[in-house]
């Protein structure tokens, strides 16, 4: 049985991984220090016997288990509701933690992959965006510690590949959605959907026109492991090429909750990306991957798991989203 260290294991696409990893036989140690996951999103494998959970920032990890294959550094606060409230974290999360997985991996032969970000374009010059592109980032601003954290990241692993022989991954994550993302995420879905059930304005920055491409956590989920099971070592894009505006993704939210909730129209936030679409050439050449999951049924799926949660919880609507 294989050794999988999964970092960010209680979080969204961390717990879905996770239990890909479970079903097809590997042992997996699911590190978390819970600031952003949850243990209940782990509840379905807890009990597996198949995985062991260390509740600890992986930056304080000396060592990796006996047998360890694989390395999947996939934790780091991800919203920009965190990129506000947890900066340093975030920073913190792809730099020195990065940098120590890395050594341990090393020291154990194992594969390393590293969950980067389509934050690495910034504001793209380029549409959609291929992995050759190099972007358009500004180092200041509120962004500005997700997206070079991550482009620091890229760079110490290709170090590593390059200087230490080391076995790498990187998968360049574009918007993600699905079950098991925060409640008070503050991302463009989970806070439209909250809104729309709870009959509250639904908030739209700037004129709604930005575009965003959605993809549903179970297709990422697989694509991260049809990379760590290939033998591709540069960057490869996951996402949908389905792109939508926020105008479109809020109609398809009203009329799938059937709410009738108003649109309210507010500021755009600071280096808030106007075009968002990956190009998947190399995802479906190299690893013959492309996300399956329409727009509607994942949205259905999304809004199902936030109404059941919302209703146990009683949280309800959170306001201004981030998108």
């Amino acid at each position: 049985m294989s050794v999988v260290v999964v970092t960010g294991a209680a979080g969204m696409v961390g717990s879905h991984v996770v239990e890909l990893l479970v079903a097809r036989g590997d042992h997996v140690v699911a590190v978390d220090d819970l600031s952003t996951g949850d243990l209940g999103n782990l509840s379905g494998v807890v009990g597996s016997g198949q995985v062991d959970i260390v509740e600890s920032c992986a930056g304080d990890l000396t060592e990796l288990p006996a047998g360890t294959r694989a390395v999947l550094h996939l934790g780091s606060p991800a919203s920009p509701r965190h990129f506000r409230d947890l900066p340093v974290e975030v920073l913190r999360a792809g730099s020195t933690v990065t940098l120590n997985l890395l050594a341990l991996a090393e020291r154990a032969g194992a594969t390393f992959l590293f969950a980067s970000s389509s934050e690495v374009y910034g504001e793209p010059e380029v549409h959609p965006q291929h992995e050759d592109y190099r972007g358009s980032v500004s180092t200041l601003g509120e962004r500005a510690c997700y997206d070079e954290a991550k482009r620091f990241s890229e760079a110490a692993i290709d170090t590593y590949r390059l200087r230490r022989g080391l076995d790498t991954r990187i998968v360049r994550i574009f918007n993600t959605y699905g079950p098991r993302m925060r409640l008070d995420d503050g991302r463009i879905v989970v806070t439209f959907v909250q809104q729309a059930l709870a009959g509250s304005p639904l908030t739209i920055h700037g004129d709604g026109s930005q575009t965003r491409s959605l993809c549903y956590v179970d297709d990422l989920a697989s694509g991260i492991l049809a990379l760590l099971d290939s033998a591709v070592d540069v960057p490869v894009n996951l996402g949908s090429t389905d792109e939508y505006s926020v105008l479109e993704i809020a109609g398809h939210v009203l009329r799938l909750t059937g709410s009738d909730s108003e649109l309210v129209f507010v500021d755009r936030p600071e280096n808030d990306p106007s075009r968002r679409r990956p190009d998947l050439a190399r995802a479906s050449e190299l690893l013959g991957w492309q996300p399956s999951t329409s727009l509607d049924d994942g949205l259905r799926r999304t809004v199902e798991w936030i109404a059941e949660r919302t209703a146990s919880s009683g949280v309800g609507a959170l306001g201004r989203s981030t998108q």
